[in-house]
């Protein structure tokens, strides 16, 4: 009720539509998770071509998510998130019309730009649109559609391809992509930050992608996350895999189902905390809850083991990345946050994309159990960089992510 109270019916009826544009995109996006693999092999592809094709998201992803941020920040973050819903809609119906693995490659990389435009642009209207003082408790909330569409989205999109094909499944990912497309157009996007100070335009906004990738305030949430991508990469890439060749019965789609309940929990919770007692002691949490989740599946042998590890990993996911979407928001200024978003979360982009082609090999070599050993090394790896590298000096940076000093890197809003 404070949270509605601080905010205008203009700002309310524009996070509505928002959020219901967030939820239909990740609806679109995720119904066809666990069905395109199986399309490619229908069109004739083998299993190295299912896995460049699928990999062919992260090309257009990582190549557009900077650009897409400057647009964002120098002329609308409306544009690009409209940009985003188009693409999330046009991509599947590009899927239908095509059947060689060399154009279904070229709409999987043209499908990647979906995600780079709307998540950057979905980030920074949130916190355009949000109360200094309440913007943790908003993000997290508005956060939700993340979970709610990854619960929803595979589940509908593997009852469609079993029911009626995949035409109809692509059809129906297009319209929700399109209906994203229509809700989006209705925002209000407010542009009172184009007029803000001189003096404040004058600073970091100039500064070029590889100055504010230079500067610690950046740097260091980048390589946390980079970290983690290669961490959460190796859990989407080999866990099912994991599952299957230690004969539990467990479908990998209740873990991820698991997870999800757990990261939507963490959601409603933890955003509103942060505001009171600061993001690094959140964060810290969340690395830490990622460091017990590979622990914990890197000695799994039973069903009950691997849902518990997905409780862990689900909330410490639901935690981390809202809590660095806030942090980053906590140390930009509106004229350059979609190119931090973009910059940050650019790095858990990366570390998803080369974990498949990079930590397979690892696969081959060490066997799944120990491969996620090496996930726990990464976990605590990230979570060492987070305590010894989030602020000016070991000292502070200690202290920050036990949520005993404030960071020395957010500007005063």
């Amino acid at each position: 009720m404070k949270l509605l109270q601080a905010l205008t019916p203009s700002q309310i009826k524009s996070l509505a539509i928002l959020a219901i544009s967030g939820l239909l995109f990740w609806l679109s996006l995720t119904t066809l998770l666990p069905t395109l693999p199986g399309y490619i092999v229908e069109v004739g592809g083998n299993n190295h071509q299912v896995g460049l094709v699928m990999g062919s998201f992260a090309v257009g992803l990582l190549l557009s998510r900077a650009q897409l941020g400057k647009l964002s920040d120098r002329h609308s973050r409306k544009l690009v998130a409209m940009i985003g819903t188009f693409v999330v809609g046009t991509a599947p119906l590009g899927y239908l019309l095509v059947d060689s693995i060399p154009w279904l490659m070229a709409f999987r990389a043209f499908h990647g730009i979906s995600i780079a435009g709307f998540t950057t642009a979905y980030s920074t209207l949130v916190v355009d649109l949000s109360p200094p003082d309440k913007r943790g408790e908003l993000i997290g909330y508005m956060s939700l559609v993340v979970p709610l569409g990854l619960a929803l989205g595979p589940a509908l999109g593997g009852y469609l391809e079993a029911g009626v094909g995949y035409e109809v499944l692509f059809l129906v990912s297009a319209t929700a992509g399109y209906l994203a497309f229509l809700f989006t157009s209705q925002i209000t996007e407010t542009r009172d930050w184009e007029n803000q100070s001189q003096d404040e335009s004058d600073t970091p906004s100039q500064q070029t992608i590889f100055q504010l990738l230079r500067s610690p305030r950046v740097r260091t949430p980048t390589m946390v996350l980079f970290v983690i991508g290669l961490v959460f990469g190796t859990l989407t890439t080999f866990l099912p895999l994991y599952i299957r060749s230690l004969e539990l019965g467990l479908n990998p789609g209740l873990y991820y189902t698991t997870s999800a309940i757990a990261s939507f929990t963490m959601r409603m919770i933890v955003g509103r905390a942060s505001d009171h007692y600061g993001r690094g002691v959140f964060i810290t949490m969340s690395l830490t809850l990622y460091t017990v989740s590979m622990s914990i599946l890197a000695t799994a042998n039973t069903p009950e083991q691997f849902l518990i590890g997905a409780i862990a990993q689900g909330a410490g996911g639901g935690t981390l990345i809202p809590m660095m979407i806030a942090l980053m928001s906590d140390r930009s200024i509106n004229s350059e946050r979609g190119q931090i978003y973009a910059l940050s979360i650019g790095g858990f982009d990366l570390g998803i994309a080369l974990a498949g082609p990079g930590l397979g090999y690892f696969a081959d070599v060490l066997g799944y159990r120990r491969l996620f050993v090496l996930g726990v090394g990464l976990a605590t790896f990230a979570l060492m960089i987070f305590i010894t590298r989030s602020s000016k000096n070991l000292g502070h940076s200690l202290r920050f992510a036990i949520g005993q000093e404030q960071d020395v890197y957010a500007i005063k809003q």
